[in-house]
């Protein structure tokens, strides 16, 4: 009701001013929180308008009061020295139409939206970092679905890169294993922890004696042919890690709808389409010389273009037509090809893109790969596929969730497609980029690692999964669901013990999930479980705990709080709602009100801004109004039946919109806590 309330004022008093001053080019109202709700609800700046229609702010203000007449939801306007509209929202109206439930229509954009998240490389266990990517991608397309748009969900898969490679080399040149023998280990539990431990070897491996990063390159090369005992080894390990990958995020409820994998975008010649584009429109290059001689380059994001002179010389991947000297001088190139001709991640990233837009010609085979418990289908790339599946890609805007160490590759894939006159789907690219994850000291010895005196002593302690220090993603979930068990466990003994491990796993999935998501994707996670897990303060927990509060109440009361919402909407007229919510009184469970009413205005931030951490303190700022009006309020005892049934209405509405609220989070909440 208040995003609703809100355009409907801005829009008026544009539509007020534009009416009253024809001709006159005037810049669109904006709306701001007033200091205090004593002030109104909404106060809006009159500068602006000052100089385009030659009058004081103040005046202006009036003129706007005194002649905008009646606008529905709205009690009045207020002139404010030395230039604003404070706005006053009819409390009776909005919280009518919140006991009701109402939801008014918006106006929903056509078009699909891709949400690309997760993307870990398939070589290793998922890592505490990567779940902090999962749960803002997952997050993110929670709030597009709850603002009506309709979503894709993919999650890209590097399955011919470095990463996989060395663990190939793990298997084939450190223990001397073949494909008979990595498919009896794939069959044993938790394959990818074998491949975090391994992984962590070859980086050894390759540390003792350089001459051994030969065998990554004779690996790449072997990867990427299909019909090579190589590729075969690689497709095993990385399906197998895969999968458990896809596994280790259903536990967080997180799904995926399709999942592309490099290697069909170049066995599919996805890369060789986009290849060719990309030299007719001359965004790639041919270096004839320096450091990168032999290579395919494009010029950087950021970078302006300067001349280079340049013989170009013929190679097994040009054509006599290709023969141009690049113009990029040597510090502005990104090389896209390698002169040995294999493609770079960003080069595949391209040709990826331009399948996502429906820009490429050439589609993936489809097949499927997994099915979640509620029976949605998870479906992967193939080259020979099912005749009959789902349609992926030719999508209207694209979110790539990728942290910010990757941002000049995602700006190198704008600027290609800029470079092939394609700036309609580079301005719906979006690089949904975010910082890395640590542990507190804390929490890393907590999970058995060594740390030095100068460990103990920093803010926090960064993860490398090279290194093998990490926090693999399932022993993080498993150590939260132990630690909230015993407290659990604790508090209620009546339980199962299959109850209370349900009610732990719920309470663990919220704190993980709430910790990821309260802090801004521009700061770093130090990660800590005391915090977490708190049941007081900005947590997952503490909103659970204000919705299991609320759901106690109507049990004493012996009353289902979803049926009581629906028959006291009627029963409450709005000389009701005025006696309790108007004049200084009523202020207080009126800003609870308030807050409950701007969930749809915080959707539509956190979209606009790819920032959800605006959703977490929204519902931590109503859980935590609620607990107030709860400690302030004996609702059960109270004996005026009027008051009593309002009180409990507030109750509902709060313990409805909070559910919502931490369902776009991915949270659940428990029975009991």
């Amino acid at each position: 009701m208040y995003r609703l309330l809100e355009h409907r004022v801005a829009r008026r008093i544009t539509e007020f001013l534009v009416h009253r001053y024809p001709g006159v080019g005037l810049p669109d109202a904006v709306i701001e929180p007033p200091p205090r709700v004593e002030l109104g609800e909404f106060a809006i700046p009159i500068f602006p308008f000052a100089k385009p229609l030659r009058s004081s702010p103040l005046r202006i203000a009036e003129t706007i009061r005194d002649g905008i007449g009646a606008i529905e939801g709205i009690a009045e306007m207020q002139v404010a020295p030395p230039g604003y509209l404070n706005v006053k929202i009819d409390r009776v109206w909005v919280a009518a139409a919140l006991a009701a439930d109402q939801k008014p229509s918006s106006h929903i954009p056509a078009g699909k939206i891709l949400v690309e998240h997760t993307s870990i490389n398939p070589n290793k266990a998922a890592h505490i970092g990567h779940l902090r990517n999962a749960v803002l991608g997952d997050t993110f397309v929670r709030l597009l679905r709850y603002a009506g748009r309709e979503v894709d969900v993919q999650n890209y898969i590097d399955n011919t890169g470095v990463q996989v490679a060395d663990v190939v080399v793990g298997f084939t040149q450190i223990e001397k294993k073949s494909r008979a023998d990595v498919e009896a280990l794939i069959r044993q539990p938790r394959f990818d922890y074998y491949c975090w431990d391994l992984y962590a070897r070859v980086s050894q491996w390759y540390e003792q004696d350089k001459g051994n990063l030969q065998a990554r390159r004779e690996t790449l090369h072997g990867i990427e042919d299909p019909a090579s005992e190589t590729a075969a080894i690689a497709e095993l390990i990385s399906t197998a890690v895969l999968r458990r990958h896809v596994e280790t995020m259903d536990r967080l409820d997180i799904e995926y709808d399709f999942l592309p994998r490099e290697s069909e975008i170049l066995h599919l010649h996805f890369w060789d389409a986009a290849f060719t584009k990309l030299k007719d429109a001359g965004v790639l290059t041919y270096e004839t010389e320096g450091k990168n001689k032999g290579c395919w380059v494009m010029r950087r994001a950021g970078t302006s273009a300067t001349s280079k002179p340049g013989i170009a010389a013929k190679d097994e991947n040009r054509s006599d037509a290709d023969i141009r000297p690049s113009p990029i001088s040597e510090e502005d190139q990104k090389v896209i090809v390698r002169s040995n001709g294999t493609v770079g991640y960003v080069g595949k990233d391209i040709a990826y893109h331009m399948w996502k837009f429906g820009l490429l010609g050439r589609d993936f085979g489809y097949r499927k790969f997994y099915r979640y418990p509620n029976q949605h289908e998870c479906w992967i790339s193939a080259i020979d596929g099912e005749k009959i599946h789902p349609h992926f890609g030719d999508v209207a805007e694209i979110y790539n969730v990728i942290d910010a160490r990757q941002s000049e590759a995602q700006n190198t894939v704008i600027e290609a497609l800029r470079g092939l006159g394609h700036n309609e789907a580079a301005d719906h690219y979006t690089h949904f980029s975010y910082e890395m994850v640590a542990l507190t000291p804390r929490c890393a010895a907590e999970l058995g690692y060594t740390l030095s005196e100068e460990d103990k002593t920093r803010s926090y302690i960064e993860v490398s999964g090279r290194k093998g220090f990490g926090v693999k993603a399932d022993d993080l979930l498993d150590q939260l669901i132990v630690s909230a068990r015993s407290e659990v466990d604790s508090r209620h003994p009546q339980l199962t013990d299959a109850e209370r491990l349900a009610i732990a796993t719920q309470i663990s999935i919220g704190a993980l999930r709430y910790f990821m998501l309260k802090f801004t994707k521009q700061s770093v996670i130090a990660f800590d479980f005391k915090e977490a897990l708190s049941f007081e303060g900005e947590t997952g927990p503490y909103a659970q705990y204000a919705v299991v509060r609320a759901a106690s109440i109507f049990k004493k009361a012996a009353l289902d709080p979803d049926v009581f919402s629906q028959e006291i909407a009627s029963k409450l007229s709005p000389e009701d709602f005025a006696e309790f919510l108007q004049a200084d009184h009523g202020t207080e469970i009126w800003e609870l009100w308030l807050a409950a009413s701007k969930t749809s205005y915080i959707v539509d931030q956190c979209i606009a801004t790819t920032e959800p951490a605006y959703l977490a303190k929204h519902a931590f700022q109503l859980a935590q109004l609620f607990n107030t009006f709860y400690h302030r309020h004996p609702i059960l005892s109270e004996s005026d039946d009027k008051r009593k049934q309002f009180l409990l209405a507030t109750v509902a509405m709060v313990r409805r919109e909070l559910i919502r609220i931490l369902a776009v989070m991915g949270i659940t909440v428990p029975q009991v806590m």
